[in-house]
């Protein structure tokens, strides 16, 4: 059976909680009609609950590009930099390597915004992706210009948020 697929360009940004969640439900209902999935964390190294359940989920290939520890926006550290230089590499091949129908750059708007990332590349990237191939690229303070090339963009609103009442970080909600 034959897949139509649109190729489109996805933005998940703003300062609300939910980017990545989103980006996983739109890789699930992928999934679902069988597409092949390919998602990658920038600046994320800690055992997120998705990677914890994609060894069960065919179709579906999920790699950390980053380490457990926040990144100096200011001064980031070299090690962050070589690990999100080598994801961008690895996304880059699965882009263009015709082998998922969707690619997820999970954070990867905050790698530009950290400087790890060249918005230039990124902007390369969409220009070259193939046309049957969709990317979903989430992260806060996603550029003008990363807007501007995308086909549909949402931002996330923060009302409110547990973590103003002291709420520490919560395994199967945060991470």
């Amino acid at each position: 059976m034959t897949i139509k697929k649109p190729g489109l360009v996805m933005v998940f940004t703003g300062d609300g909680k939910g980017k990545t969640t989103a980006a996983v439900g739109q890789a699930m209902r992928a999934l679902g009609h069988g597409y092949r999935v390919y998602m990658i964390h920038f600046m994320k190294g800690r055992d997120y609950g998705e990677f914890l359940a994609a060894s069960s989920i065919p179709n579906l290939t999920i790699v950390k590009a980053g380490r457990d520890s926040f990144v100096n926006r200011d001064d980031p550290d070299p090690v962050d930099v070589d690990l999100a230089r080598d994801g961008f590499l690895q996304a880059e091949k699965a882009v263009v390597s015709g082998d998922y129908d969707l690619v997820v750059l999970d954070e990867i708007n905050v790698a530009v915004d950290y400087g790890l990332i060249k918005e230039n590349e990124l902007l390369d990237l969409i220009k070259k992706k193939p046309e049957n191939v969709s990317i979903i690229l989430t992260g806060r303070c996603a550029s003008p210009e990363v807007v501007k090339a995308a086909d549909m963009v949402s931002e996330v609103l923060a009302i409110k948020h547990h973590y103003e009442k002291g709420a520490e970080c919560c395994k199967g909600i945060e991470y």
